[in-house]
């Protein structure tokens, strides 16, 4: 089994309660908007941790991350990107990818807005953790934890860290 804390969109600051609520974690997952070597640091440092690039990461962090990074987690198929689109609203690009071959979860970030959802064509969940960062258009600062063993989440939990200052 593996604890996983799931966030994006830190526009290079870290709020400090996210070490507290990611303390049992076994892994961090970033779907994007890093937005500073030292927040890439500080998560990789505290934890094992997964990033994919977002559209506001410069050469220098795009250098140590990746578009998209596709993974299996205990058995569960995940895929990761930061522009992905929603439900019913793909980005192209990806749209060509999950034809080729759903995965089990997708997740993206983005949008700034905390969505989990069964996907009713691809048969995926959808995961987007929302924003934590302080800049954008989200009024809430959200991101999410969960378990996956044998190949299935369990225990999904939404953290509201506040409202955006």
């Amino acid at each position: 089994m593996k604890r996983i804390g799931l966030l994006s969109d830190t526009h290079g600051w870290l709020d400090e309660a996210v070490f507290r609520h990611f303390e049992n974690c076994d892994e961090i997952w970033h779907a994007g908007d890093i937005g500073s070597q030292q927040v890439l640091d500080q998560l990789m440092k505290f934890k094992p941790t997964r990033i994919v690039f977002g559209n506001i990461d410069d050469h220098i962090l795009r250098k140590q991350t990746a578009e998209t990074l596709r993974w299996d987690c205990e058995g569960l198929d995940v895929m990761m990107t930061h522009i992905g689109g929603k439900p019913g609203n793909y980005a192209t690009t990806i749209v060509i990818e999950l034809r080729k071959k759903p995965p089990q979860v997708f997740i993206c970030g983005h949008s700034h807005l905390c969505l989990v959802k069964q996907d009713p064509v691809f048969k995926f969940l959808y995961m987007n953790p929302g924003a934590i960062g302080k800049h954008g258009f989200h009024h809430v600062r959200t991101m999410l934890r969960f378990e996956v063993e044998s190949g299935k989440m369990a225990k999904l939990e939404v953290i509201e860290l506040g409202k955006r200052a």
